[in-house]
């Protein structure tokens, strides 16, 4: 696009990125670092930074992996925790955002509802509610930092007798500020996460906690704040003190993760092993807390500073292994004939997947549906032009895979500005690919919505791997070439052409 028609069209930038959480604002920093001279606007659907770190205020709500790997490498974390609170996340997104200049490029309470690619134009026209009011953007380039589950719709099953309770329902996702759950006894549904995280935070207040699972979860302890990473934050100077600790803590987790999936026998009795300490003698540990998977079949659940273990200790929480037969006005009936008895009930139960962010993409108006095609390197979508998206590990901080996603992407958009490229994506051709889940979990959440994101083939570049060392190895010897389609467009070779006669 030519500078005269940007100055005509306000509402034009080079790229426009969907999202001001951790995925969002680290596209804007490597896009500025990478090409200052690139213009980009970010659009926020909330009306503050933050994403996930901004929708989600129950109590406890926390990182479920480190803060050093889940903080960005450009930006570090000061404060002494080694795992972080929702609240403290948000406002370190925040300060980043203000220290490089990202918070001026955002516009808030925009929700994008639609994208369509002119191939005449090679542009990208956005279709937006802002404030109640339409409004139009359009972009050379769309990054889509919009995580990966339906802010709108959480997962709720369903619960037969549930309107019958007396008591107050609520879902983690929408927790209502006024909820008084002081003196009160909960019953929280679910031993994921979020479960355990928000179970000991409602125990320091509320009468007693029940956590009611169907299945135990592999849960494993952390310290809030960790010795050696003090220690190394206090010889170091700041900056290469947090690409240390960042290292050393992604290290400890790959090598961990490897090696309970090689040895699993040796992980489950490792496991098994630090929650017998970690619980009262004689408490029936097999019960609730040995799963009938491997470590890592689903994602491992961390505890923090072994809390959870000490409020089941001091009889604060109950844990109870068994299926919901129904619910009545005081509580829930299982199906082995006990009941728990409850004021509140908090359906942790899960979210629901979703590829982008429930965006509508047309190209030159047909309709794409993202859940058709193959991604590309983790972050481009077969044969769909001058888009990104983000998505991270399942088994690791999102933000290691975040930042490479960054860098990819604004790689990609330097090349093609430095060869007057107008459009690329890649293309896998019609030779028939074996396909895999995007995540490899066998999480409920992703079974029951395998086909909800983009695919996954079996090779590279078409496989979605979770390694963070081979990604990382792919991507700092990438090769921006392989399997990628480049062109400009019918109106940019005209313009061209006239310039140079």
């Amino acid at each position: 696009m030519t500078g005269a028609r940007r100055d005509a069209d306000p509402d034009y930038t080079d790229v426009l990125i969907i999202g001001a959480g951790i995925s969002g604002l680290g596209a804007a920093y490597r896009l500025q670092e990478k090409s200052p001279g690139l213009t980009y606007t970010v659009l926020e659907r909330r009306e503050r930074i933050g994403g996930t770190w901004d929708l989600f205020r129950y109590p406890g709500i926390r990182s479920d992996s480190d803060i050093f790997t889940l903080s960005f490498p450009f930006h570090p974390w000061t404060r002494p925790e080694n795992v972080a609170d929702g609240g403290d996340i948000r406002e370190y997104l925040t300060e980043a955002a203000r220290a490089y200049g990202i918070d001026s490029h955002i516009r808030f309470n925009t929700h994008v509802l639609s994208a369509d690619w002119d191939s005449d134009t090679d542009t990208w026209t956005v279709h937006t509610d802002q404030d109640g009011q339409d409004r139009t953007f359009r972009s050379r380039f769309l990054f889509c930092g919009t995580g990966y589950y339906n802010y709108d719709e959480p997962y709720t099953p369903e619960f037969p007798g549930i309107e019958n309770f007396g008591g107050e329902v609520v879902h983690p996702q929408f927790w209502p500020e006024s909820l008084d759950y002081s003196g009160k006894r909960v019953v929280v549904i679910g031993s994921g996460a979020t479960a355990i995280s928000l179970v000991p935070a409602l125990a320091r207040q509320a009468s007693h906690v029940t956590m009611l699972q169907r299945s135990p979860t592999y849960m494993m302890s952390m310290p809030r704040i960790d010795p050696m990473v003090q220690a190394i934050r206090k010889v170091l100077p700041r900056r290469i003190a947090h690409q240390l600790v960042r290292f050393r803590n992604a290290m400890v987790h790959v090598l961990t993760y490897f090696m309970f999936r090689k040895a699993p026998r040796f992980g489950r009795w490792l496991i098994r092993n630090r929650t017998i300490a970690a619980l009262p003698e004689g408490y029936p540990v097999d019960v609730h807390f040995k799963p009938r998977y491997n470590p890592w079949d689903q994602r491992m659940c961390l505890v923090l500073d072994r809390d959870l273990f000490g409020h089941i200790g001091k009889g604060r929480v109950d844990i109870v292994t068994d299926h919901i037969d129904h619910v009545d006005a005081t509580g829930i009936v299982l199906k082995s004939g006990a009941r728990v008895d409850a004021d509140v009930i908090v359906t942790a139960t899960g979210l629901q997947l979703q590829a982008l962010g429930g965006i509508r993409l047309t190209i030159d108006g047909h309709e794409v549906k993202p859940t058709e095609r193959f991604v590309y390197k983790e972050f481009l979508l077969e044969d769909v032009p001058n888009l990104a998206w983000c998505i991270g590990y399942t088994n690791a901080s999102w933000t290691l895979r975040a930042d490479m996603t960054a860098r990819a992407f604004a790689n990609l958009v330097a090349y093609m500005g430095a060869r007057g490229y107008t459009h690329a994506y890649p293309h896998k051709g019609a030779a028939p690919m074996p396909e895999k889940r995007t995540w490899d979990l066998e999480a409920g959440y992703i079974q029951r919505s395998a086909h909800a994101l983009p695919r996954s083939g079996t090779k590279r570049p078409w496989h979605v791997r979770h390694n963070y060392v081979l990604d990382a190895i792919d991507h700092r010897f990438d090769r921006i070439e392989e399997s990628m389609v480049f062109g400009r467009a019918p109106v940019a070779s005209v313009a061209s052409e006239t310039a140079t006669a």
